[in-house]
Parts: C-alpha cells; structure tokens; sequence
C-alpha cells in the first residue's frame, strides 16, 4: 500500500530548517548596527516587491529565508538595534525568543486550567514572583485574595480595569443593561491613550471620561481631581474609575498615587495603576518611592516587553479583589464546562481577561528571569538609568538646549532653542527628521506646554554608554547645520 501524500515538514526538516532560522536570527542580532534604525522604504514599496499571486505549490525554505532577508529586511524598523531611542522599548533577549519558541512548539491553548495545568500553575507562579520582586502589597498575591495575570498589552489591563470598575460601581448591572450613560471615568491629560478607546469600548464614552490638569512636573493634580468628582456627583453622574499613570509616555511623569488612592478609597472608585514601561524600574528598591501608595491601588500593571528583556507580547496586571475581576468577565457555556473548574480549586485564566484564547507566555518570562536573575536584571536597568541620566547632563550643560521635564528614569525630554532659519520653523522637527533619515537613530517627539519636544528614551536590551554618546554627538551635529542654514 502506497505511503500517503503529506505536504507537512518533516522532523527531519524542521531540525534543519530551524537550526538554520536560529542561526539567520543570531546573525541579525550580531549586525543589526549595520543596518538603518528606522526604515527607509517608501508606502507599497515592500508590497511591490512580493509576488502577485500565491504559489500553486510548496516552496523550498531556502527561498524564503532568502526573500526574508531581501525583500522583508528593508521594510523592518529596527526596535532591537541598541540605537533605538524612540517611543518607549520593545525590547528583545535570547532567552525570551527561545521561551516563546518553545511556547510555539508546544502551541498550548491555556483557556482553562485543564486544557494544560503547567500554562495555568507557571503563570500565576511567575506572577507572585513578580509581586516581590516589584516590591508590589501582598494583596495582588495569589494566595490572598487578589492575583495576577499575563495580558497582551497595558491597553488590554485597563480595559479590564475599567470593566471591572463599572461593574462594581453598577453592582453588575451594566454588564446585563448596558451603561447608562451616567458613569464617569478620570485621567489625566498626560494619560496613555488606550484609556480613551477602553471608554469608548466599555460603553462609558468618551464624553465621560475626564482629563484632570497636571501640575508643572506633567503630574496629575489630585486636588483638581476631587474637585472634578465632586462636581460629577452633584451633576447626578455616578464617578466609578480613575487611572494613575507611573511613568507617563509623553514625559515619564509620576502622578502622586498616594493622593490619588486617598480620594478613591474616600468616594470607592476603582484605582488602576498603569506603570507600563517604569514599572520595570520598581525591581530596584531605589526607584520604589515613585510608585508610593500603590497598596491602595484595585490593579496594576506593567510590561515586561517594554523595558524587562521579555519579547512581545507580554502584560502582567494584577488585581487586588479576582472576585471582583471574574463576575465581570466570566461566561461558562456548556462546551467549556469541566470537573476541575466546578470543583473551584483551580484558575480558568479566560474569565481574567477579554479574549478566551490565550498563548503560553508565561514561558519566556519565567525564561527571562531565570536566565537574569533579579541582579542581572537590576544591574542592567541601573545601568540605563544612569546612561539617561547622563544624557540630561550633556543637555543640561549645551546652552543651545534645554530640558523640558524632569527626568526620574530613562527618558530625557528635551529641546533645541533656536528656530530653522531656512524654513522659520522649529528646528527640533528639522533635527528630528535628519537624523531618522540618516538611519544613525531614532527618536521620536510629544508635546509638552504646546512646544515640539524631542523625547530619548534609553532602555533597549545592548544599548551601551558608546551609543548613547554617539548619539548626542549626531543630535549637536544636526543643531550645527541648523544654525548655519
């Protein structure tokens, strides 16, 4: 009887061919200076260049490693290059890509406990390691009766938050009603974007979704902010979520989270503390005294893919109350019913956040921290917070520059004084865009008090002191031509 047809890959070849895409990764990585930090290809370019159709049948892996390394290549912006100063990190090490490999190769679906109790167990495992290791209260702990769990991004936790925050304030009406249209949710004006589009999805809206003014340091102003609940109260609304940021995105700002939790205890409104990119900061104890009064905090999160050496897509958010976080998104239909979930001594992580299907990625975490250690961490992020610290010194000793926010961690917020005579406009835009084209870096920009700021972030994985000097000496180059046009 003839061997039945099979177009899979074969052990044999996934041995080869995986040996040979680990062995193009490692080669990326060792030259990845070489190549532009911010892509050069024009809109469509990388899709005129890729074949009409698809193929008829099967192409050798060859090729397409091939057409991986001159056809895609050009078209990657290079997030792990260590001279990516922009937004915040994504940031990438060998022993998270090889966690999410394995991941991959297991392809768990871990909806449920029983659909792979290792995925459940090492999550919420990694999760209460983090709750130390961040200095975090033991109420987000598994073993009391809050706990955490392993997001996507900081947009999903506070959508998440948020749910839950209106739930509560409703008493689990709105998730059988509908909102009615008098909740109310607060932000600040600095606060991440995603809080918009989780009011717009949580029925909320965006029209009740405050944004409190911020003090000089870009900080929220919790007096501002009681001020605002109480006129929301009288007006007949019913204030029910506020979120504090840790670090903002635009100026790495630290809204006071001891105040702010006061007024949220004091009115019971959900506290969500978002600490996405500075949270990492909290694995050493000298930087904890930015997050002061988190113990009063509902939830929190932070991202490891940011600035933790762990590969996206990768969130840890806890929650000091899980009861409170599973009515509101719990949904068992008869198909997912089984004895361990009935039996109530087990966690189904699909009733902890949106989606039901989730990937194994409390691999590459618990890949990462085993390979690091909490020294190796610490000493890495130490590291680059003295290199930014650094940087905000050059500028603060450059009279042709000036600093434009405080600078507690890894980001420098900074600007040139002058204006582009050439085209009478602001020369950080004309410094900005020279140096992406020229591909030596990347930054990126905000504004702050209504002036075009250019933002330096220090925190991908192998940026080291000589980076970071070249850098400022391409950022002084560009302010000299500048002023000579």
């Amino acid at each position: 009887m003839a061997e039945e047809k099979s177009f899979h890959m074969t052990p044999e070849e996934f041995r080869r061919y995986g040996h040979a895409a680990v062995d193009w990764i490692a080669d990326y990585h060792s030259r990845i200076e070489s190549f532009p930090v911010l892509s050069q290809v024009k809109p469509e370019e990388i899709r005129a260049s890729l074949p009409k159709n698809p193929p008829a049948q099967g192409e050798p892996f060859e090729a397409v490693l091939k057409d991986v390394e001159q056809l895609i290549l050009p078209g990657v912006t290079h997030w792990q290059s260590p001279n990516f100063f922009a937004y915040f990190p994504c940031n990438a090490s060998g022993p998270g890509i090889l966690g999410d490999l394995l991941s991959s190769g297991l392809g768990v679906q871990g909806m449920l406990w029983s659909t792979s109790p290792a995925c459940t167990e090492l999550e919420t495992h990694v999760m209460d390691w983090l709750v130390g290791m961040l200095g975090l209260p033991d109420k987000f702990l598994s073993s009391s009766s809050g706990g955490g769990v392993i997001q996507d991004t900081a947009s999903s936790a506070a959508l998440c938050a948020l749910l839950a925050g209106r739930e509560r304030s409703t008493h689990c009406v709105s998730n059988k009603k509908g909102a009615n249209g008098r909740l109310v949710a607060y932000v600040s004006t600095q606060t991440h974007s995603s809080l918009e589009k989780a009011a717009m999805i949580s029925g909320i809206g965006t029209d009740n979704l405050r944004q409190i003014e911020v003090d000089e340091k870009f900080a929220m102003r919790p007096e501002s902010l009681a001020r605002r609940i109480e006129a929301d109260k009288q007006a007949g609304l019913t204030p029910c979520f506020v979120c504090a940021t840790v670090g903002t995105t635009s100026s790495n700002a630290m809204d006071p989270i001891a105040e702010i939790g006061k007024i949220c205890r004091e009115r019971n409104l959900w506290l969500h503390v978002d600490a996405a990119m500075s949270g990492t900061a909290m694995l050493c104890p000298e930087f904890r005294h930015l997050q002061g009064g988190v113990e009063l905090a509902d939830s929190y999160n932070f991202n490891p893919h940011k600035w933790m050496f762990t590969n996206f897509d990768c969130n840890c958010f806890w929650v000091a109350d899980r009861k409170a976080l599973i009515q509101t998104l719990s949904i068992l239909p008869e198909y997912l019913k089984n004895q361990a979930t009935e039996s109530g001594a087990v966690i189904d992580y699909r009733d902890w956040h949106i989606q039901l299907g989730r990937r194994f990625r409390s691999l590459k975490l618990w890949f990462v921290i085993r390979h690091y250690g909490v020294d190796g961490l610490q000493h890495h992020i130490r590291e680059h917070v003295r290199l930014a610290q650094e940087f905000a010194e050059w500028v603060r000793n450059d009279n042709r520059f000036e600093l434009v926010a405080p600078v507690p961690l890894n980001l420098v917020c900074f600007r040139h004084k002058g204006t582009d005579p050439a085209n009478q406009t602001d020369s950080n835009q004309t410094i900005m865009d020279r140096l992406n084209r020229s591909g030596d870096l990347f930054l990126t920009h905000t504004k702050l008090n209504s002036k075009l700021t250019l933002r330096l972030c220090v925190g991908q994985t192998n940026t080291k002191r000589r980076h970071v000097e070249r850098a400022w000496r391409r950022i002084q180059e560009e302010a000299n031509k500048v002023a000579a046009d």
